[in-house]
Parts: structure tokens; C-alpha cells; sequence
């Protein structure tokens, strides 16, 4: 019989499965379901351990059927029977190898950041005007990309380069997961391609980079008031044309830090204030994380990379329509797609890498 999951980790599974039936029977309770307060977080719980428990009740449900298949496998003489429970036997042990694979990715610890909508930053990098305009591109298949997801896209900050592209965009993406899937999409970003003003046909390279920050709450990141300056001004669009006469944009510098966040896309200054704000906690938790991991991981660095944000993470090379993922060696060839906002499947290939690493770790 193919080998079942190590027993310790059916004894976690089995006691996840007693406590989903508890939480099950507290739901039903009136009690409950009447005080908001008591029930909400019943629910969460219930709701987060429902896809492991269906896993292992199938789980469960294979193992008993192979086991049944290779009993009459044993015990007929019956040259048909033989063969029959035989090739039922290799299908439920393959079905048995990806039920045990996805508990253990259930099963896997969760990044307590992954629930959390992000701030984006896309920044033009090397490359002048091909740069602004690459920049223009991804933002707009990130922004498409979040279609797809039901998540909502506000821009709080953008400057526009005289030939349309964005030197600076700052977004904040709000959703279902949002950093889960965005996470790995922080780094240098290659373009190869063959600029419109290029006469002779040259593929030039530029790069823009991109920043994904977890939207931190004020419970995360206390600002203390003293150490904000906050400075009003008209909004502007491209070229410094007045969009706003009214003093509704805000920039916000946190004094300690120098950190700087502006924000002019809404008409009101509290809105443009309270989204600012958004950006400033989440840039000052990013400082703080970086910060940590810094000092905890140093010694490391020469042996995985700082993974610094400088460090080049994708190239999408336009002549032949194709992107390249270095972390993960990955190319694919459909890259109109992609700029479509079809970056599921780089996204996907990335949460499976790194789901496989956690993996080595998990026995059973």
C-alpha cells in the first residue's frame, strides 16, 4: 500500500478535524449565532480550517478505498478481479500522493502579512524615456491583474514623463489576500525591446522597480504627531498644469526618518491626509521589517542574497516574447499576455516555489 502520512501528522489533522466539529456545533448554537461579537470570530476559525479538513476527510476516504482495493487484490483468484483491483490500486495511491502533498501545504504556517492589502510603488529606473513608459505598461497589467481579482486599485501618487510613461506611481491595492499574491513581485524589473525613437532597430534595456509594501495599521505602527510635518499644496498634472486650485494635496515628512509621502488624487484634503498616512505606515513598517531581518539574517546574505530590491528579479524581453523569472529559472513565452494583466501563472509559479522550499522541512 503507498505509504501514508507520518503519524504524527494524521494525529494534528484528526485533532484539527475534532475541533472543526466544535466549531460547527458552537455556529448552530442560538446563543451564537445572536451576539455578532462571539460569532464573528467562531466563523473566521471555521472557515480557515474547512479546506484542511475536507482534504484529510478525503484523504481519509482514499486510504480506506485503497485499502479495500488491495484486500480483494490479495484475496481473488479471478484473473479480471486481479487485474481491475490492481489498476485501482495505482490510481488511488496517485491519488493518495497529491491529497498528502496538498494537506502539507495546508499545513504549512502562514504569513500573518498575507491577509493584508499592500501599497505598490513603481519607480522608473535606467533607460530615460523607455523607462517612464515600461513603468506606464506594468502598472497598468498590475492594475488589469487586479481586475481579475475583484481588488480595488487607488492611485495616491503619480508623476507623468513628457512622453506619456510614469516616473513615480504609488497605489494602494485593496482585496481578498492581496499580499499573498503580490509579494513576490518586489525587485528589478528588466525590459529588452526596441524603443519607437530607435532608427537603427537596437534593442535597448532598461529597468523600473517595484515595491510591495503590507499595509500596516496604526495598531502596528504608532506616529507620534510631533514627528510629522505636514505641508498642503494645489494638486498639478503633467507639466505642472493646475488639476486643483484648492490647497488639497498633502505631503507628509516623518522628521526621523525623512521619509516623504504625498498624495493628490482626491479632491478633499482629509481623504488625500488619511491616504498618505496609509503609505507612511506601511513605508515605516517596511523600514522596521527590513530592518530586522538585517540584523537577524546578515551573516547569511552571502549565502542567499540580501534580497535587496535592487537585486533583478525578471526580464521581458519583447523580440522574442518572452519573460524570465531568475529567482526561480522560470521562462515563458507569452509575454502580449502578460501585459495584459495575465501574470497568474508567473504568480502561481512563484507560490509553488515557494511552498516546495517550506516543504523541505515538513516530514510525513
Amino acid at each position: 500500500m503507498s505509504e501514508r502520512l507520518d503519524s504524527k501528522l494524521e494525529a494534528k489533522l484528526r485533532d484539527l478535524e475534532g475541533r472543526f466539529q466544535d466549531l460547527a456545533r458552537q455556529m448552530s448554537d442560538p446563543g451564537v449565532v445572536g451576539d455578532r461579537a462571539q460569532y464573528s470570530p467562531i466563523a473566521r476559525a471555521y472557515s480557515e480550517l474547512q479546506p484542511v479538513v475536507e482534504q484529510f476527510r478525503t484523504y481519509t476516504a482514499v486510504v480506506k478505498e485503497l485499502e479495500e482495493a488491495e484486500e480483494l487484490l490479495r484475496s481473488t483468484d479471478d484473473p479480471d478481479m486481479k487485474e481491475m483491483a490492481a489498476e485501482e490500486s495505482r490510481s488511488l495511491a496517485g491519488s493518495l500522493e497529491s491529497l498528502k502533498q496538498d494537506l502539507k501545504i495546508l499545513l504549512l504556517p502562514t504569513d500573518p502579512l498575507d491577509e493584508k492589502n499592500v501599497v505598490m510603488e513603481i519607480r522608473a529606473g535606467t533607460g530615460g524615456d523607455e523607462a517612464t513608459l515600461f513603468a506606464e505598461e506594468m502598472f497598468r497589467a498590475y492594475s488589469r491583474f487586479a481586475e481579475t481579482m475583484k481588488w480595488k486599485v487607488e492611485t495616491t501618487d503619480l508623476s507623468k514623463s513628457e512622453v506619456g510613461g510614469i516616473k513615480e506611481v504609488v497605489a494602494v491595492i485593496e482585496g481578498d489576500r492581496v499580499y499573498s499574491r503580490l509579494k513576490f513581485e518586489s525587485g528589478v524589473h528588466r525590459v529588452q525591446r526596441v524603443p519607437a525613437t530607435e532608427t537603427q532597430g537596437r534593442v535597448h534595456t532598461s529597468a523600473i522597480t517595484v515595491a510591495i509594501l503590507p499595509e500596516a495599521d496604526e495598531v502596528t505602527v504608532e506616529i507620534a504627531d510631533k514627528d510629522l510635518r505636514i505641508d498642503t499644496f494645489c494638486s498639478s498634472g503633467p507639466g505642472g498644469q493646475s488639476v486643483n486650485t484648492t490647497q488639497s494635496a498633502v505631503r507628509i515628512i516623518h522628521l526621523p526618518t525623512n521619509i516623504v509621502v504625498q498624495c493628490q488624487d482626491e479632491k478633499s484634503w482629509h481623504k488625500n491626509k488619511a491616504r498618505a498616512m496609509v503609505v507612511m505606515r506601511s513605508r515605516l513598517y517596511d523600514k522596521m521589517m527590513r530592518e530586522q531581518h538585517e540584523s537577524i539574517a546578515a551573516e547569511r546574505r552571502g549565502l542567499i542574497g540580501s534580497g535587496d530590491r535592487s537585486e533583478k528579479i525578471r526580464t521581458y524581453n519583447f523580440p522574442q516574447s518572452r519573460v524570465t523569472d531568475h529567482r526561480i529559472g522560470l521562462t515563458v513565452h507569452n509575454l502580449p499576455a502578460i501585459m495584459k494583466g495575465g501574470i497568474g501563472e508567473l504568480i502561481d509559479a512563484l507560490v509553488a516555489h515557494d511552498q516546495a522550499e517550506q516543504l523541505r522541512q515538513v516530514k510525513g
